[in-house]
């Protein structure tokens, strides 16, 4: 495969139209259209953007009990997310094959098997539209486990490009130091990391990542307020001591050696672009390569179990 060593990348920092999974396809429609005028070769969206990262809902659920307007919530939560492959992968395989990009995008994605367990995914498609596969998030953060699984071994893949490897890590994922080494023993040359924090302490992980895999580094979060909910959802008890403003923002693209490309943004929906040479990676690994020269496999070893998990098995 000929390698592209200069081109564009794009972060979609953006809001979920949420709980409405036509809506928030219009929307990425948009936004990938937008990044094709910038002539970006790699697009990406946000952790949970189709049908949404729904912060402050509670689902009706404390310890030892869950609510019939929580199992309602559930339900609208399951009915607008979407299956993989579904008539909504279709939709979003014309338009991607039209803007001529690779893209990864976070969804939920719901089981086609149960139909009753949701994912938190990053799909990957190809510049001609196809799936090229999936990663599911393998260990959803405190309250996320009330409404979503937990992925396998099976999904976690690094794909190879004209444009280098790619491979994704979602949210909390990224403070797992061996689903890191994992990737990095890929030899993951852009590393996506969709988000839904906010904090600088998610700041100073993306830097260390990038100088710890020598990679580049491309964070998404969206940006979100209670506008951007339902009036039946924001209106609740439960979000009147919430800030308007949900989710900040905070994307940005670090290079290897851990130096800003592109300065995290806070406050305000937009897309965030940068030029990446894929030169500065051999560069930065002259004196720094984990899972090369500076590894030692004498003392340490990971296994990983990639095979997909069943729970029954026909023989």
């Amino acid at each position: 495969m000929d390698q592209i060593k200069d081109f564009k990348v794009a972060v979609v920092q953006a809001g979920s139209v949420v709980m409405n999974k036509e809506q928030g396809i219009e929307k990425v429609i948009r936004l990938l259209r937008e990044a094709k005028e910038k002539q970006a070769k790699i697009i990406v969206f946000p952790e949970a953007f189709i049908p949404a990262y729904p912060r402050g809902m509670s689902f009706g659920t404390v310890v030892g009990s869950r609510s019939a307007q929580g199992r309602e919530d559930f339900r609208n939560y399951l009915n607008q997310s979407i299956e993989v492959p579904g008539p909504e992968i279709e939709t979003l395989s014309k338009v991607i094959k039209e803007i001529s990009a690779y893209v990864i995008i976070g969804v939920i994605e719901k089981d086609t098997t149960s139909k009753g367990t949701l994912y938190c995914t990053a799909l990957f498609f190809g510049p001609d539209g196809q799936l090229l596969g999936k990663h599911r998030k393998l260990k959803p953060t405190g309250s996320e486990r009330l409404i979503w699984g937990e992925g396998d071994g099976s999904t976690m893949p690094v794909f190879d490009t004209p444009f280098g490897k790619i491979g994704s890590l979602i949210c909390w994922e990224n403070y797992m130091p061996l689903a890191r080494a994992s990737m990095y023993a890929k030899g993951i040359q852009i590393y996506i990391a969709p988000t839904a924090d906010a904090r600088d302490t998610w700041i100073s992980t993306m830097r260390h990542i990038a100088v710890e895999g020598r990679c580049f580094v491309l964070s998404c979060n969206q940006y979100s307020t209670k506008e951007m909910y339902p009036e039946e959802i924001s209106s609740r008890p439960e979000f009147q001591s919430l800030e308007n403003e949900l989710t900040s923002g905070g994307s940005c693209i670090v290079n290897p050696l851990g130096e800003f490309i592109a300065e995290p943004v806070y406050g305000e929906e937009k897309i965030i672009y940068a030029d990446i040479n894929l030169d500065q990676i051999a560069e930065s690994k002259f004196d720094f390569d984990v899972v090369g020269h500076y590894a030692r496999p004498d003392i340490f070893q990971l296994t990983v179990n990639e095979k997909e998990q069943e729970n029954v098995v026909w023989k």
